[in-house]
């Protein structure tokens, strides 16, 4: 199905990375450990954020959750919108349009 978005690609992108990095043990996703994923590089981290922000984007066009560490990541279609959730806790909202 896919999601529907009028920004750039990259940009959504960009901020959806920024929204993942906020929840706790994001990492897990990559089977790793907090120190496994300190001693990557700067550039080694964003290229593993920016890998699992596009895997779970066209994740969410098929499954409205993704479980992300200890939080999760939902698309709202109705607002255009992806919610990036700390536990319970809304950490960041990326417009889609």
């Amino acid at each position: 199905m896919g999601i529907k978005f009028g920004r750039e690609y990259k940009d959504i992108v960009a901020d959806f990375m920024r929204g993942i990095a906020l929840v706790d043990g994001y990492y897990d996703l990559f089977e790793m450990s907090e120190e496994e994923w300190q001693e990557l590089t700067p550039e080694e981290q964003e290229e593993c954020l920016r890998t699992l922000a596009d895997d779970i984007f066209y994740g969410l066009g098929s499954t409205p959750v993704i479980q992300v560490g200890l939080g999760s990541v939902r698309h709202d279609p109705t607002n255009h919108v992806l919610k990036v959730h700390d536990g319970e806790k809304l950490v960041s909202v990326i417009y889609l349009v």
